[in-house]
């Protein structure tokens, strides 16, 4: 079967509390620098996602198989550009904070099974994020991404600059090339975000804004 064949057959839809297991063994192998400190979704973190905002959990399936998923809330940023942790941001990883009258969606994190990268699905799961932005008149999603390669420039340049020369092409980075061809404006380095040992636990702040938000009267 062709991959173009191949990615028709990914379907990406909402969340169910039956997806539960498989997602968290999902993030295991799609984070497993992460998960052995412990800095994954539980399973108890996931129902409350579900039961809180349900629109905002999308999963990917192939074949009857959960290949990758996000979670999101709807929160308001005070200033617009606030530095802020990804525990801060999550409510605690339970999305205490989710706001259903802010005007920014959250994308607390996007994981993909390694074994099926080729499929689009991160693209697919953004995408998922970009409509439902647009269906509830957000001004804007935003994130902290991780800086994935930095560990190994850390001893010469600072994130800032390793940023930059990402951007310019000089170094490679998957997950911030990713984000900026989704869209993506990088807007400045947030530090200590998240303990992350292959980002020193440092993050991009990234936002793309809603290009058919209507401001209310």
């Amino acid at each position: 079967m062709s991959e173009s064949m191949e990615k028709t057959q990914v379907i990406v839809r909402n969340m169910t509390p039956a997806d539960i297991p498989e997602i968290v063994e999902l993030q295991k192998v799609a984070f497993p620098y992460m998960a052995a400190e412990g800095v994954i979704w539980k399973p108890e973190h996931l129902e409350a996602h579900i039961k809180i905002f349900p629109e905002g959990q999308f999963c990917a399936e192939y074949k009857g198989v959960i290949i990758g998923s996000c979670s999101s809330l709807i929160i308001t940023l005070t200033p617009e550009y606030k530095e802020h942790t990804w525990k801060e941001a999550c409510g605690d990883s339970f999305f205490k904070n989710h706001d259903p009258n802010g005007d920014t969606l959250y994308a607390a994190d996007v994981s993909v099974h390694p074994d099926y990268r080729r499929l689009g699905v991160a693209s697919r799961l953004y995408d998922a994020r970009k409509s439902l932005a647009i269906a509830k008149n957000l001004r804007r999603i935003i994130g902290g991404g991780r800086l994935f390669n930095y560990w190994d420039y850390a001893k010469t340049i600072t994130p800032y600059d390793y940023v930059m020369k990402v951007k310019k092409g000089e170094i490679q980075d998957p997950v911030l090339m990713f984000q900026l061809n989704n869209g993506f404006n990088f807007i400045k380095i947030l530090p200590n975000y998240l303990k992350d040992a292959r980002s020193l636990n440092n993050a991009t702040f990234i936002e793309l804004k809603n290009p058919q938000y209507r401001r209310n009267s």
